[in-house]
């Protein structure tokens, strides 16, 4: 059923889902290489963490874990699209739990990610963590803007 629902919502209104986040139009995407080192950052972080994508301002895949990149950002999508429609208005943030596992989705600052955990992540950490990577991401686009450095402190030397 949850299939069917997910196959529905691709269906009707899904495109442009991406282009809804209130500051998509705004936001340049950062390169594949930052977003890449964000996921493998966000992986050292989060142990409960089975797999993520970071997608860009149109919702194109800029990284992701697994060896189906693309289809993270179908599911993500439709994801997006069916909170949207239950809304009435584009969400910040999805976070669907089950006896399998957790998907935790998020829209900040003209990028997107989703990330799927471990049953019983801590949902308000995991949602920080995603939430300040894609600042952090978006943060690195402005034109005068050093490169993210994951994994140290703002000063460029090593954490800990």
């Amino acid at each position: 059923m949850a299939t069917t629902v997910i196959q529905e919502a691709r269906a009707r209104d899904t495109v442009g889902s991406f282009s809804q986040m209130p500051d998509a139009a705004a936001a340049a995407a950062p390169s594949e290489e930052s977003a890449a080192a964000a996921l493998a950052f966000l992986s050292e972080m989060s142990p409960d963490l089975r797999g993520a994508a970071i997608l860009g301002p149109t919702g194109k895949v800029l990284a992701a874990s697994g060896e189906e990149p693309e289809r993270w950002g179908e599911d993500a999508e439709a994801l997006f699209a069916i909170a949207d429609a239950a809304e009435g208005i584009p969400v910040e943030q999805v976070h669907v739990a089950t006896e399998q596992g957790e998907v935790f989705a998020i829209r900040n600052d003209g990028l997107a990610a989703v990330a799927v955990t471990e049953r019983f992540a801590l949902a308000s950490l995991t949602l920080f963590d995603m939430r300040s990577l894609l600042r952090e991401l978006a943060r690195s686009t402005h034109p005068d803007s050093p490169p993210p450095q994951w994994g140290e402190n703002r000063k460029g030397e090593p954490e800990g």
